[in-house]
């Protein structure tokens, strides 16, 4: 092994909101705030899962558009897909047009742009 992994970084306009909606959907909570211009959250501290730090100017990925791409993407696993998509969409995520391709997943746009998927 050469190292481990430290987390996953999203760049957005606005990490302590991004934090706060992915702490939301996940059961996390906020470990580290520096400014708002970077926040890290996980489940308990010391547990560093997510981070997120503020770009300037930011773009957001455009799915599935290739000339905009997702870069990457989170799956989330839930239970209830149809209760999930209400508490997701009531954070501010938005619905992401279904491909003829989506069984077992979908997709959603975070509030900054950023696809993710509920899986199921």
């Amino acid at each position: 092994m050469i190292g481990r992994l430290e987390k996953t970084v999203f760049d957005c306009p606005d990490p302590r909101a991004l934090a706060a909606f992915y702490a939301q959907v996940l059961g996390m909570r906020v470990n580290e705030d520096t400014d708002g211009d970077w926040v890290v959250i996980g489940r308990e501290p010391g547990m560093r899962e997510l981070a997120f730090q503020r770009a300037t100017p930011y773009l957001a990925p455009v799915w599935p558009d290739p000339g905009h791409p997702q870069q990457l993407h989170v799956d989330i696993r839930v239970e209830d897909v149809d209760a999930a998509e209400r508490a997701v969409l009531a954070l501010g995520a938005a619905r992401l047009p279904p491909s003829e391709h989506e069984k077992g997943f979908r997709v959603f746009a975070d509030p900054a742009g950023h696809p993710f998927c509920l899986v199921f």
